[in-house]
């Protein structure tokens, strides 16, 4: 059976020869048996603009260029019993043969994708710690943290045409089915770390199925179900490159796209591409929020822009962090992180009743159940009531806005004078507003009545 399979991947590198490159989202290449040229889609990972992913906060933050790099734009050529020997010499447990359409993908990422590949070989050191601690839990080859490489180029907020969203690309359903949270507010696909481990026990199952590392990463593509499909129509061979002419057209370039993702992060060094240089990231921790939370109000108190906030917390898809619909994370920086516990009440009542405009209860109004109960025949019997029922709501009305009443803390203002000024006391104050101690800032609103 191992020579058969052998046979099968010699025989799949004389199948294909290159030919001319179309555009940047597609490769074409020749197939020597049928006599036909055939377009490979790229996967969306190698479509990415390398501008938008430099825009990125993490980028703009923490990778630089290495202004030392020699001759970064010239590519040497080598003949291909080198790419073949340096596949070989790759430190894997999955295969990884060498073919001309695996060139095609080498020579992507070789030319057209050198800065793209400079910026994920920067970016990797931020995530790919991430990667291998998953992978290395569940027992899976440590190769395929490059997974995400070709799936959204190291962007946690990549969004294919299909839908699939995050590092690594995650469609709603299979999401779900993982246990990664997705509503309105929640996209846990954009979380590195949740998702990355959702990934892990995806790639294990899928590998319980095929038994077979390149038909896992086909699958992880396109679907187990396309890959099932292609089986059988190639007779049951289980082999990537015997199924190849069944499988969609992305997934066609997908292990070849793979194989050249892994040669081209261990062999930049001899196409002189020089990975971005990366500053000390910062560190952070978590904290667990179980109140609603706004951005801003985190912002106003700890020194740290929103814009970084969004970034360490990339699974809110908006700036809301609804603590009150269950537990929910808030990666800050260590040194904003003890702000926040320090004046945490402050900042949740910080322009609360801006920023959380959700209602949790609303009155409606009764005019139209009161018309229905006191409708008669005599008009001068509805004139009556309707005017009673319009006094008694002006009187609820009134009654209503009386009831409450608020202040502006102003400058220098402490608990006691305000509760002074107002005719009543701090204790009363604390309990209207939920605070504790005596902490107070100018421009809060505080009720006193």
């Amino acid at each position: 059976m191992k020579r058969i399979k052998t046979i099968l991947v010699a025989l799949a590198a004389g199948f294909f020869t290159a030919s001319a490159q179309n555009n940047d989202t597609e490769i074409t290449v020749h197939n020597d048996q049928t006599g036909r040229d055939e377009v490979i889609d790229l996967p969306e990972g190698m479509t990415q603009s390398c501008d938008s992913l430099l825009s990125e906060w993490m980028a703009k933050k923490y990778l630089y260029p290495d202004t030392t790099c020699v001759d970064p734009d010239t590519n040497p050529v080598f003949q291909p019993d080198e790419f073949r020997d340096r596949l070989r010499r790759l430190p894997v447990v999955m295969e990884m043969p060498y073919n001309s359409v695996v060139q095609k993908f080498i020579d992507q990422y070789s030319t057209r994708l050198r800065r793209s590949v400079s910026y994920m070989l920067g970016a990797g050191n931020f995530y790919v710690p991430i990667f291998e601690e998953a992978l290395d839990y569940y027992g899976l080859p440590l190769e395929l943290k490059y997974l995400p490489f070709i799936e959204s180029a190291l962007e946690p907020k990549a969004k294919s045409r299909a839908g699939a969203v995050g590092l690594w690309q995650f469609m709603l359903a299979t999401a779900k089915r993982y246990d990664l949270t997705v509503n309105s507010l929640i996209d846990e696909r954009q979380d590195p770390y949740k998702a990355t481990w959702a990934a892990a026990r995806y790639l294990r199952d899928l590998y319980g199925i095929f038994n077979d590392w390149n038909l896992v990463i086909a699958a992880y593509n396109c679907g187990p179900t396309n890959v099932s499909k292609a089986i059988h129509r190639a007779g049951g061979l289980h082999d990537y490159w015997s199924i190849y002419p069944y499988l969609p057209a992305e997934t066609r370039g997908y292990v070849p796209a793979f194989i050249a993702a892994n040669y081209i992060m261990n062999y930049y060094c001899e196409h002189n591409i020089c990975p971005m240089k990366t500053k000390y990231p910062l560190s952070t921790d978590t904290l667990q929020i179980h109140r609603d939370l706004h951005m801003d109000q985190v912002a106003a108190f700890t020194g740290i822009d929103k814009e970084a906030i969004q970034a360490l917390n990339p699974q809110y898809r908006t700036d809301l962090i609804p603590g009150s619909t269950g537990t929910m994370s808030l990666c800050l920086p260590t040194d904003a992180l003890t702000a926040f516990i320090d004046q945490e009440d402050s900042i949740y009542n910080y322009r609360a009743d801006e920023l959380l405009k959700r209602r949790d209860v609303v009155e409606v109004t009764d005019q139209a159940a009161s018309s229905r109960r006191t409708y008669t025949s005599a008009s001068s019997s509805r004139s009556s009531k309707s005017s009673r029922s319009g006094s008694s709501r002006s009187k609820r009305k009134a009654k209503s806005k009386a009831a409450t009443k608020t202040t502006t803390v102003r400058q220098g203002d402490t608990l006691s004078q305000i509760a002074a000024r107002n005719g009543t006391t701090v204790k009363k104050l604390r309990q209207l507003n939920g605070i504790k101690g005596n902490l107070i800032n100018v421009g809060q609103k505080i009720r006193v009545k």
